[in-house]
């Protein structure tokens, strides 16, 4: 209790409460202390480790309370790093989620563009089968057989073109003639329509086989007989030709003329 002068005394009826925070000091003689005497003693009464929080901070410097407070800031810096990891986890499962379904986004892309690619394959055949292709040399049409408008059967010709420089003559060599009638051999095209003209021509063909001739030869005698059948190329003029033009050939000797 706080007793005269203003001094805080034990209680005569002694006693005890709690400390908590506080330091109190009470006299080791109270008369001393009531009278002022300068050489009068006190006890201190302090909370539990005050002495070694003192001691440390004479030693460091740093009182109780600083380190507290330091460790108090480190552990909310500590707090505040777990926290920026974990939310740096979460952004990176999500994107990995993001990521996965990109992949099999894109695998399923792949699938469908490999499906697209054999289905446009599929269809370019099948223009191919419908698609009329002239040869890859100059032509013209020679017979018209079907007109717009009109049906095509599978497999029917629809036109007849013709290479206006690449024109023939086939010819039934007979048997004992074949053997002067050899590739490469001079010749001389006379054609019905022109009679007394004669065309430079050449041996490109003559079949390994021989045949019996065609109905059309005229004498019977011709078609009882076995033939060769060649072809003659005609190497001038063939533009003025009329394809289905019936003539003669004949042979050069030495390039002079008939034999």
């Amino acid at each position: 209790f706080v007793g005269p002068g203003n001094k805080r005394l034990a209680h005569p009826a002694g006693g005890t409460e709690p400390l908590g925070n506080r330091i109190i000091e009470i006299p080791e003689d109270e008369e001393a202390v009531v009278y002022r005497d300068p050489i009068a003693g006190f006890v201190a009464y302090v909370p539990r480790g005050s002495i070694a929080a003192g001691e440390a901070l004479v030693k460091t410097g740093i009182s109780p309370a600083q380190t507290l407070d330091d460790r108090r800031a480190g552990r909310d810096q500590a707090r505040s790093a777990v926290e920026r990891a974990r939310e740096m986890l979460a952004r990176s499962e999500a994107e990995e989620r993001t990521i996965t379904l990109a992949q099999q986004e894109l695998t399923s892309l792949r699938a469908k563009r490999e499906l697209t690619t054999a289905q446009l394959d599929e269809l370019r055949v099948t223009e191919a089968k419908y698609t009329i292709r002239a040869p890859a040399v100059a032509t013209v049409v020679q017979t018209q057989f079907i007109w717009p408008g009109e049906l095509a059967q599978p497999g029917a010709a629809i036109v007849s073109v013709l290479d206006p420089a690449d024109k023939y003559v086939q010819v039934y060599v007979p048997v004992p003639e074949v053997a002067s009638f050899r590739i490469g051999r001079r010749v001389e095209v006379e054609l019905d329509s022109q009679p007394g003209q004669r065309l430079p021509g050449e041996v490109e063909f003559v079949a390994d086989k021989a045949t019996f001739t065609p109905e059309k030869i005229e004498t019977r005698s011709d078609r009882l007989g076995q033939v060769y059948r060649a072809k003659v190329r005609v190497l001038r003029d063939v533009e003025r030709l009329q394809p289905g033009t019936e003539g003669n050939v004949y042979l050069v000797r030495d390039g002079t003329g008939p034999p």
